[in-house]
C-alpha cells in the first residue's frame, strides 16, 4: 500500500468533487475524481484506491449499486456522501459494506476527520503533509497558500526553507477561514460571520486592506492575485496554488 493514502472521489456534480479534491489534496492525500461509477470502474483499472468517497444520489447509476458492485470486486472502505438519501438508503450502505457517511453539503474538515478514522480502521498508511522546514508533530496543520504554507498550530506563516513571515491576529483569522472553505466564493459578510469578528463593522471595513496585506505576503504575482481572488459582486476565492479554476 502506498505511503501516502489515494482517495477516489465520486460525484456526478463537477463542483462538489473538485472542492472536496482540492481540500484533501492540500492535506497531503492522492486523489481521482470521477463522475460516476463507469469512470470509476476504468480508473480502477490503473490504480487501486485506499478509500472511495461516493455520493449516493447520482442519476446514472445510484450509489448503493456502486457500492454493491466495488465491494464484489475487491475489499477497499467506502464513505457515502448522502444529500437526499433516506434513512433506509444509509442503512442499506452501511449494511452492504459502506464503513461510513457524512450529510452533503459536507464540512470538509469533518469528512477530512471520518476518511482519516476510516483509513486507520483500514490499516492504510496516514498521509504525510508536505513538508518544509517543520515539526513532524505539526504535518497535518500545515496548508498551502501560494508561495508559502500556514501552520494552523503555531498560528505561523512560513516559506519553503521555514522562515517565518509576520502575520497579525486578523490576518491568520482570514487565513484560517480560506484554509477551510478551499474553491468557495465568501463575502465579506460570510468571512465575517466564520472569522468570529468582534466589531463587525471595523472588520468589514478592513477586510479589503488584509487582503491586500496577505497578498504581499503569499501571492506569486500581489499585483495579479491567483491564490486569493477577488470575485466580481461576490466576494473573494482561496485557490490553494493559485489555479484559476
Amino acid at each position: 500500500m502506498s505511503q501516502t493514502p489515494h482517495i477516489f472521489i465520486v460525484d456526478d456534480e463537477a463542483p462538489a468533487r473538485e472542492m472536496v479534491g482540492d481540500y484533501l489534496k492540500m492535506h497531503g492525500f492522492g486523489v481521482t475524481l470521477c463522475d460516476g461509477g463507469k469512470s470509476l470502474r476504468k480508473e480502477i483499472e490503473n490504480c487501486t484506491p485506499d478509500l472511495v468517497v461516493l455520493d449516493l444520489n447520482m442519476p446514472e447509476e445510484d450509489g448503493l449499486s456502486i457500492i454493491r458492485d466495488l465491494k464484489s470486486r475487491m475489499n477497499v472502505p467506502v464513505i457515502m456522501l448522502t444529500a437526499t438519501a433516506s434513512p433506509i438508503d444509509r442503512v442499506v450502505g452501511l449494511e452492504i459494506g459502506a464503513d461510513d457517511y457524512v450529510a452533503k453539503p459536507c464540512e470538509l474538515r469533518e469528512l477530512m476527520a471520518r476518511i482519516r478514522s476510516v483509513l486507520r480502521r483500514s490499516g492504510a498508511a496516514k498521509p504525510a503533509a508536505p513538508e518544509p522546514a517543520s515539526a513532524k508533530a505539526e504535518k497535518e496543520q500545515l496548508v498551502r497558500f501560494g508561495t508559502k504554507w500556514l501552520d494552523l498550530e503555531a498560528q505561523a506563516l512560513r516559506d519553503d526553507e521555514g522562515n517565518e513571515h509576520p502575520l497579525t491576529a486578523s490576518e491568520f483569522g482570514l487565513l484560517k477561514v480560506f484554509a477551510a472553505n478551499p474553491k468557495r466564493v465568501l463575502s465579506r459578510e460570510r468571512l465575517l460571520e466564520l472569522a468570529n469578528a468582534r466589531d463587525a463593522e471595523a472588520f468589514d471595513r478592513a477586510v479589503d486592506l488584509r487582503i491586500m496585506r496577505i497578498r504581499r505576503k503569499i501571492e506569486f504575482d500581489p499585483t495579479k492575485p491567483s491564490v486569493i481572488r477577488t470575485i466580481r459582486g461576490g466576494g473573494y476565492l482561496f485557490s490553494p496554488t493559485g489555479d484559476k479554476a
